[in-house]
């Protein structure tokens, strides 16, 4: 291929055959499902009576056909970076005084997150501010290329990204990320300063400082550590497989959609600010809407190795090289890692915001999207040209 057509952007609109949806109901059908949990509630993962209800809906009800048109409303782009296809949403502004923003998805997520959101940040009432949005899928995700050999971890998507806005024309812009994303979002500020006008995450990956003092903490930044403390103790088995075997995992999402639905649907249970049902953060349809895009895209195993790459490098330089460009963050009280402000003030040296939510946990665009939003507008609102 020549460079010219690597660098070409072309529009996109993929259409999952009805062979395929039919195959999905077919599968879901035939589900062989084990017997009821012997512990209340949540504690043994999600709840059978649950689990076969979503199947039911998956099978019966839900409307793919609605995603994928979406979808295509939303600009949907694809490119080569890096020898690598990438999918994106593309959304350009009416508003002249627009700035561009990257947004940056994790796991389980997907560009489905960010749907709810883009009518209100690139077209905003007036005197609120207006961005173009540029939303990649990452590697492996969605309807991005998975890639077919190691390699490709933060910092390779991290200089990726910044290749995609240089591509549309983008040399200085606005950045946001949470989960996954987050990680993205910094390293492109550690390793693209001079890019980067402004950036603003959920998830401000910052170290303990040396010498720090306890006795500072607030009783809520004390109890924030205590609930990570905890999720690392009895919530992260999904990232401990997913960084060790993700290709062992992967067989079981790959071939079962009752599998992908239990892996994932579980997370926007555990995740979200929620207290009996996912239902009551995020609707049923946009759960499904996201757990579908992974079972059409076959990528339960290639978004499963992003922990693999990363994991064994979380060391690196991106979760303790202090960040100079200018910062915002927003706490939502429900979200994994909730850090200290003064953690995050002595990693990120230009913190302008700083935000903690009433409600709302990691996939705030799903949950609160109006809160998100009012968040984006006010960290941004004096970003630097």
């Amino acid at each position: 291929m020549s460079d010219r057509q690597n660098a070409e952007i072309t529009s996109f609109r993929p259409v999952v055959p009805d062979h395929e949806i039919n195959d999905l109901r077919e599968r879901l059908s035939r589900a062989r499902l084990p017997e009821p949990e012997t512990a209340p509630g949540w504690a043994q993962g999600i709840p059978l009576d649950y689990l076969t209800e979503l199947i039911r809906y998956w099978r019966d009800e839900h409307d793919w056909r609605r995603v994928e048109g979406e979808l295509a409303s939303r600009g949907q782009s694809h490119t080569i970076l890096d020898g690598l296809g990438i999918h994106f949403l593309h959304i350009r502004s009416s508003r002249p005084d627009a700035r561009p923003l990257l947004i940056t998805h994790g796991w389980p997520g997907s560009v489905i997150e960010t749907l709810d959101v883009i009518d209100a940040l690139a077209e905003p009432c007036d005197g609120e501010p207006a961005f173009h949005l540029v939303i990649p899928s990452l590697p492996g995700f969605g309807y991005s290329q998975k890639p077919a050999e190691a390699g490709w971890g933060i910092e390779r998507i991290a200089d990726a990204w910044v290749a995609l806005m240089t591509r549309l024309g983008y040399e200085r812009f606005l950045v946001q990320g949470g989960d996954w994303g987050a990680m993205v979002t910094i390293t492109i500020a550690v390793r693209h300063p001079e890019r980067v006008a402004m950036m603003h995450t959920t998830v401000p990956w910052a170290p303990r400082p040396e010498g720090f003092d306890d006795n500072t903490l607030t009783p809520t930044e004390k109890r924030w550590l205590e609930e990570y403390a905890e999720f690392g103790r009895s919530g992260r088995g999904y990232a401990l497989q997913q960084s060790t075997r993700p290709q062992t995992i992967g067989y079981a999402l790959v071939d079962s959609p009752t599998a992908q639905l239990a892996w994932i649907a579980e997370k926007f249970f555990d995740f979200s600010d929620s207290e009996t049902n996912p239902e009551e953060a995020v609707s049923r349809d946009r759960i499904l809407d996201d757990v579908s895009l992974y079972w059409f895209t076959r990528t339960g195993a290639s978004a499963a190795r992003l922990y693999w790459e990363s994991f064994r490098g979380l060391g690196m330089s991106d979760t303790n090289t202090p960040v100079t460009v200018p910062a915002a963050v927003t706490v939502f009280p429900r979200d994994l890692q909730k850090l200290p402000r003064s953690w995050v003030e002595e990693r990120y040296r230009d913190l302008r915001h700083w935000s903690v939510a009433e409600h709302g946990g990691h996939f705030p665009m799903l949950e609160v999207p109006e809160a998100f939003c009012a968040e984006i507008r006010t960290a941004f609102a004096n970003a630097p040209a």
